[in-house]
């Protein structure tokens, strides 16, 4: 009699149908998780679907996720979801990208970009857990940046910046973001208005140098920040392309002009130096005197130089089933 074969299933089959032999590690920072039991939903769904108990590391305040990601790679285990804010996502991100261990994320912080972009709920910590483990999978894109020239690089999976979006990241007030949550990043914006230009060199693609007089240099990888605007008009997460954006207000209305592009999402005169827009795969920019840098919103410091290049297909994420804009991945789902 013939033998009756089954097709082997596909990665989201598998996660929904239940892995038996199958664990989850859950990094987790216990400061953004006082309002909610993400250890409980972690278990109870590892239950339900067959995996083994979860592994559970807790954050420090000395260490972020970094070497919680590295505990959960030597243990072996088949996803890691990290739970907390944007500096816990980017720090085990940063420790799991290249690997081809499965990621996820559980967001807890205020800001939550990554999340925002890929439509995981940031205010439904259950409803994240369940597409940690039953939602489906994409591959995206990480960006390295070198600061300073320094021997190790990070990474960053929305956006970084030196100048006035750091200053902003830099200078926002954590009893604020407790109170209003991230229209304390508002405040901080305002009060961070004042500033001079700095003379900044931009190199895209290896190519010729050129000069701005700027307030900020941003690098994205997606678009979307705090109140669902996009201020990268059509960047995606995996097409193997970082969007670079500088900020150059002129006079005391200059603002207006940036603001306005920015709702027009990037349209409008062409020549217009407030807010310029390049592709590229790498980057280096280059300033004059030292100014604040930023990763996914964790400030770093002061530097006066940043080298970014992106790593294509790097980074193995869950996320929910369903529609995703096109304005953040190459193919939407169905």
């Amino acid at each position: 009699m013939p033998t009756d074969v089954s097709p082997e299933p596909t990665t989201d089959t598998v996660a929904d149908a239940g892995s038996g032999g199958r664990r989850a590690a859950l990094i987790v920072n216990p400061i953004k998780a006082t309002t909610a039991d993400v250890e409980g939903a972690v278990r109870r769904i590892s239950a339900e679907d067959g995996w083994e108990e979860p592994l559970v590391i807790e954050t420090t305040a000395e260490d972020p996720g970094h070497g919680q990601a590295r505990e959960a790679l030597a243990a072996g285990v088949d996803l890691v979801i990290a739970a907390g804010g944007d500096g816990t996502v980017r720090c085990v991100a940063e420790e799991l990208a290249g690997t081809g261990t499965m990621m996820a994320l559980v967001p807890l912080g205020t800001g939550n970009l990554l999340a925002r972009n890929l439509d995981i709920a940031v205010d439904d910590p259950d409803a994240a857990v369940e597409s940690a483990f039953r939602g489906t999978e994409r591959t995206i894109d990480v960006v390295h940046v070198t600061v300073d020239r320094a021997q190790d690089a990070h990474v960053f999976l929305v956006m970084a910046g030196i100048g006035y979006d750091a200053a902003i990241m830099s200078d926002t007030r954590d009893d604020l973001k407790d109170k209003v949550g991230w229209l304390a990043y508002v405040d901080a914006g305002i009060r961070n208005l004042p500033g001079r230009p700095s003379r900044t060199t931009i190199s895209v693609n290896g190519g010729k140098p050129f000069e701005r007089r700027l307030r900020s240099v941003m690098g994205g990888n997606c678009g979307k920040i705090m109140g669902g605007l996009e201020i990268f008009p059509g960047a995606r997460i995996d097409d193997g392309l970082m969007d670079l954006m500088t900020v150059a207000p002129k006079g005391k209305l200059g603002w207006l002009a940036v603001v306005g592009k920015l709702v027009a999402r990037g349209k409008g005169k062409s020549k217009d130096p407030s807010l310029e827009y390049f592709q590229c795969r790498t980057a280096e920019i280059t300033l004059r005197e030292p100014l604040e840098v930023q990763l996914d919103g964790d400030p770093l410091g002061r530097a006066t130089h940043m080298a970014f290049e992106v790593k294509p297909d790097s980074l193995r994420l869950r996320m929910p089933l369903g529609y995703k804009d096109p304005a953040v991945v190459s193919e939407p789902l169905p």
